[in-house]
Formats: C-alpha cells, sequence, structure tokens
C-alpha cells in the first residue's frame, strides 16, 4: 500500500518555499534589474550558484552550518530554539537557497525588458516607487512572474540531493516524495515507485503545459 505522506509533504514544502521566495526574490531581482554597483557580477554569480553546484555540495556546507555542533547552529538553537538540521524548517531554508535563481532570473529578466518610460511616467504623475513597482511595474511583467513562481515550485518538488543532505528520511518530518521514490526503488518495490513518480511526472507536466499556455496567450 503506498504512504501519501511524502507527496503532501513535497507540496507542502513546495508551496512553502514558493511564497517566501516570491515575497523575497521579486524585491531583489528588481534591485538587481536596477542597481549598477560594482560588484553587481559577483552578486548575480552568487545568486546562479545553484544552477551550476552539485545538490550535495550546497546541501553539506548548509548542514554543516546547521549543526549543533557550529558556531551558527548552536546560535540559532540557543537564540530561537531552533534547530534546522533534520527537520521540516531546515528543508525550506534549503530549498529557498536552491531555488532562489528559478524565480529571480525570470523576473529580473522581465524587469529589465520594460521600458524605462513606464517608471519615468509614473514618477512624473507623482507615483512613489513603491506604487509605481506595485501597480506599474508588476502588473507588466505577469508572464515572468508566473514562469519564476512555476519554475521554483516544480524545481522544489524535485529536489533531492539536498533535502537528503539537510533533512535526512524521517517519515511525516523530511522523507518528501523525491526520498521516498529512491527508498522505494532500493526496497524494490517498483509499484510505490511508480506511484510517487507517476505523480510528480503528471504534475510537473501540467505545470509546465500552464506555463507555456499562459505566455504564448500573453503574447498574442
Amino acid at each position: 500500500m503506498v504512504d501519501w505522506q511524502p507527496l503532501f509533504l513535497t507540496f507542502e514544502l513546495a508551496s512553502v518555499t514558493t511564497v517566501i521566495l516570491f515575497c523575497i526574490g521579486v524585491p531583489f531581482a528588481w534591485w538587481l534589474s536596477q542597481t549598477r554597483i560594482r560588484c553587481k557580477p559577483a552578486i548575480e554569480a552568487l545568486v546562479a550558484m545553484p544552477l551550476v553546484l552539485p545538490p550535495s555540495v550546497l546541501g553539506f556546507y548548509l548542514l554543516l552550518a546547521f549543526s549543533p555542533n557550529n558556531w551558527f547552529g548552536q546560535w540559532l538553537d540557543q537564540a530561537a530554539g531552533l534547530r534546522l538540521a533534520f527537520s521540516f524548517e531546515g528543508l525550506v531554508v534549503a530549498s529557498c537557497l536552491f531555488s532562489f535563481p528559478f524565480l529571480v532570473h525570470p523576473v529580473q529578466a522581465g524587469f529589465q525588458n520594460l521600458p524605462a518610460s513606464y517608471a519615468e511616467a509614473a514618477y512624473i504623475l507623482g507615483k512613489s516607487r513603491w506604487v509605481t513597482f506595485l501597480r506599474v511595474l508588476l502588473p507588466n511583467i505577469k508572464p515572468a512572474l508566473l514562469s519564476g513562481t512555476v519554475l521554483a515550485f516544480a524545481h522544489t518538488i524535485g529536489e533531492f540531493g539536498v533535502v537528503l543532505m539537510i533533512g535526512g528520511n524521517l517519515p511525516g518530518e523530511t522523507r518528501v516524495a523525491s526520498i521516498a521514490i529512491y527508498d522505494e526503488v532500493e526496497s524494490l518495490n517498483y509499484a510505490a515507485a511508480n506511484a510517487y513518480a507517476g505523480v510528480l511526472f503528471c504534475l510537473s507536466f501540467l505545470i509546465l503545459l500552464l506555463v507555456y499556455a499562459t505566455n504564448r496567450r500573453a503574447l498574442k
């Protein structure tokens, strides 16, 4: 019998991660599209690191940082009573870092492709930077926002190396669908592995289909 808890936990992780990334990543992408500071290439390189680093590398360093034997892990434990290693909260932090470029890059490109006249017209009409950002810029990059949000969600669903390093395999806490598939294959329980994999495959296809269909309509 298939345990559906890993799938529910996967969707919960992806949802929480996507909401956090949207709130942090969209303003950051706007700032990155506007700034002209000299260290901008270094910042962009750091943001893009999860795209080229093996997930196990990022997971390893995060595991060291979150460990109670490390000063940062000790500080989190003593100051906030928070233990990120082998916990759902740790998976959220790791997922946000690992999926960050998947949201930032499309949104940054959307901001950069907007004509500067949009913001200039809003400023001439007396609109503040915040109002201009919310009511002028964001509505004009809806396809980029959708692409970034959906890619971050889909990427979080498919994570394996990072979540394995940070969360391990704790049922109901850190055992997401990708970990469950790995376990079932190792146990030669291909029926259960196929059930998990089939759900993730269909969901990922539907998500990407939604993105492409929506963006195609937006371009017409």
